[in-house]
């Protein structure tokens, strides 16, 4: 028996397509936001100048954000076919386990990096003084992004819902994509530092 795509996914569901703008929209504004910040200082000039406050108002942003894609994601699934993908008891099991650890990452990280670790605080300014590298960054280089992926995936499995499957696909790609852009511009932020450290080194 021939399972077509349509049988999997449907395409004509608004809540679909909501979902879809709500995960690229978040990566993409916050790097945008964070960017402009590093550059011209909007947010802290808001704030009076405090760069600390900016933070934590911008995590706020980007928490509630969080929050309503995750409420998306949900009321998506439960608009999608449903269908039968691990076979008893491994269709608890399975997502049982990969949410737990995907949230495990998730909440160890926020725990190591703290508010404005987690929250892009050096595009403000507030930079750590060392690299962290106990767990879950021992573990993996992304865990956040690791741990939400696996948490999408948890949650189609557990509804039993194909479509969610190729939304956390479509998460995992978005989240890549966003770390080309993070990545390379955070490594700037603190060579800028190392080197601004260094010179001042040399003057004393």
């Amino acid at each position: 028996m021939t399972t077509s795509l349509s049988t999997l996914i449907d395409l004509s569901k608004p809540s679909l397509a909501a979902c879809v703008a709500s995960i690229a929209f978040n990566p993409t504004v916050w790097n945008i936001v964070a960017r402009n910040e590093y550059r011209n200082k909007t947010i802290t000039r808001i704030f009076g100048g405090n760069a600390r406050y900016g933070c934590y108002f911008l995590a706020l942003c980007i928490f509630s954000a969080g929050i309503l894609r995750d409420s998306l994601y949900h009321r998506a699934l439960l608009e999608q076919p449903q269908a039968k993908i691990l076979p008893e008891p491994l269709d608890t099991i399975v997502p049982a386990v990969l949410f737990v650890l995907g949230q495990t990452f998730v909440v160890t990280s926020t725990w190591a990096l703290g508010i404005t670790g987690t929250f892009l605080g050096d595009y403000f300014g507030i930079l750590m003084d060392h690299r962290v590298e106990g767990f879950p960054f021992n573990v993996l280089r992304d865990p956040m992004y690791v741990g939400s992926t696996m948490s999408f995936a948890a949650t189609a499995l557990w509804y039993e819902r194909p479509a969610g499957l190729l939304i956390t696909a479509y998460v995992y790609i978005v989240y890549l994509i966003a770390l080309q852009f993070e990545g390379p511009f955070t490594d700037m932020i603190y060579s800028k530092r190392a080197s601004a450290q260094a010179e001042s080194k040399k003057e004393l």
